[in-house]
């Protein structure tokens, strides 16, 4: 048990950074189970990681502006091929989706085969680096976090096909840095799901419960027991999903019995 790791100057940032992505993948997660493609934010968060190891090997700074612009630019390119896919796919979109997915993780792997660190950067754009968040990088997210809400809850009845595909991506590219791959993928699907029975009001109200205790306990648990904090909040995502549902389930079947 560590519980030297426990501090507010570390556990404080991760948190608030956890809210940020919250705050726009839940009701944009419950939007993509509701269009039925559930693989487009793996494949989006992937394609926006590939960008990040692009400008990495040109040997711009982790957190640099050329990093962001790259990053920013490879998912928009990716949410415009992927609103194609929707649109000319039919009923294979979502296996393009997949494959595109593949794709762009395979070839980040290609890309870092000759990097003595490649297994640490894979790592980092997979698992994410939370616990490293500081205080000054989560204020431009918060400015594109209040740019995408007010554009999802303002103008969302206007958007076409494509508008949601790249506010989609704009959401993702943020959050990929902070959070990795799993924890973007488990951020946007697992609060979803666990709302994915009640209207739109109380389910955004689940859904940001769900995930907003995923992250504190999350982040308390791998901080005693020391293991990678990613992992541990999407387990602990999943959990808290897992009771809820099952909460439903129950209420329902003593229903069913009284009836």
């Amino acid at each position: 048990m560590n519980i030297d790791g426990m501090t507010l100057s570390i556990l404080g940032p991760a948190f608030i950074a956890g809210l940020l992505v919250l705050a726009t993948h839940v009701p944009l997660g419950q939007e993509v189970l509701k269009r039925g493609i559930i693989f487009i934010d793996l494949a989006i968060a992937q394609i926006t990681g590939l960008g990040v190891i692009l400008a990495n090997q040109f040997g711009w700074q982790a957190h640099g502006w050329e990093v962001q612009l790259a990053a920013l630019s490879s998912a928009l390119i990716g949410a415009w091929i992927l609103s194609l896919m929707e649109k000319f796919g039919g009923t294979i979109h979502e296996a393009l989706i997949g494959v595109t997915f593949i794709l762009s993780a395979t070839a980040s792997i290609l890309l870092l085969a000759n990097n003595p660190q490649g297994g640490e950067h894979l790592k980092e754009i997979l698992v994410g680096q939370i616990l490293w968040v500081t205080w000054d990088q989560l204020i431009p997210i918060s400015l594109m976090t209040i740019v995408i809400l007010t554009a999802w809850f303002q103008f969302r009845h206007y958007f076409s096909r494509l508008g949601f595909y790249l506010l989609f991506a704009m959401a993702v590219t943020s959050s990929v840095q902070l959070v990795g791959v799993y924890l973007v993928f488990a951020s946007l699907i697992i609060p979803a799901l666990a709302s994915n029975n009640y209207k739109l009001k109380p389910a955004l109200i689940i859904g940001y419960s769900v995930g907003i205790s995923g992250y504190g306990l999350g982040l308390i648990f791998s901080s005693i027991i020391d293991l990678p904090s990613g992992a541990v909040i999407v387990w602990s995502i999943t959990i808290i999903a897992l009771i809820i549902q099952t909460t439903v389930f129950k209420k329902k079947l003593k229903q069913y019995q009284k009836d």
